[in-house]
């Protein structure tokens, strides 16, 4: 089962039983009605941005984590200048859902971080309407790939600073001037570990990708 595959069925879904009859029951289900429409949105960052965190704090149900222990043999590919608590890291994605209502189900794909993982962002991209993209202010570079792999795609996103015990703060103009956004792409700040922080950084992108909707830019991307 590839990406697309989970988009359209999701993980742990099963098929109803055919109803035997109406009796106590009552009637069957109403094969009429549409199935719900599946909106996909990606999670992006630098390794130890709080991807997983993210995901995991907003999903409805158990995310699928793709995580595996560092050891002293990654030291050398994964650096932990600044996230020197860090244990584990994602090799693969990691999978969340939220069901906005009986009509529409979004899910979630959080990316690896690590440069040697990126090759398999090209597949989780495939259909996803936008992104949001961490920033930790400790390893604000860390976030540059993502940034520039959204931008040459033209796919929206928004900018999150997930604001770390201890980490610096900036304001959100000093971190689109840092990070050289456009000045139509938000800048929000963010707590990973928080549902309702997450929420409100997955609501500022669909309002950004309405807006951007309604108002396209001149020109395509480069």
């Amino acid at each position: 089962m590839d990406c697309a595959d989970v988009c359209e069925a999701g993980p742990g879904t099963r098929p109803l039983p055919a109803p035997e009859g109406r009796g106590a029951q009552g009637p069957g289900p109403d094969r009429s009605a549409p199935p719900p429409a599946t909106l996909k949105i990606l999670v992006a960052g630098g390794f130890g941005a709080g991807k997983t965190t993210f995901v995991g704090a907003v999903s409805e149900i158990e995310p699928l984590c793709t995580e595996e222990l560092l050891t002293g043999l990654s030291e050398a590919d994964d650096p932990l200048e600044g996230v020197e608590s860090k244990t584990a890291t994602t090799v693969a994605l990691d999978f969340g859902r939220i069901t906005l209502d009986s009509r529409h189900v979004l899910y979630l794909f959080g990316t690896p971080g690590q440069q040697r993982f990126w090759f398999l962002w090209e597949e989780l991209c495939a259909g996803a309407l936008g992104a949001v993209v961490l920033a930790d202010t400790r390893r604000l570079a860390d976030c540059f790939p993502a940034v520039d792999f959204f931008e040459r795609r033209g796919i929206g996103f928004v900018l999150a600073v997930n604001e770390f015990d201890g980490g610096h703060r900036y304001t959100a103009d000093e971190v689109r001037e840092a990070v050289g956004l456009a000045p139509e792409v938000p800048v929000v700040r963010c707590d990973a570990r928080l549902a309702s922080s997450g929420t409100r950084a997955l609501a500022a992108l669909v309002h950004h990708l309405l807006t951007t909707a309604r108002h396209p830019r001149s020109g395509g991307p480069t």
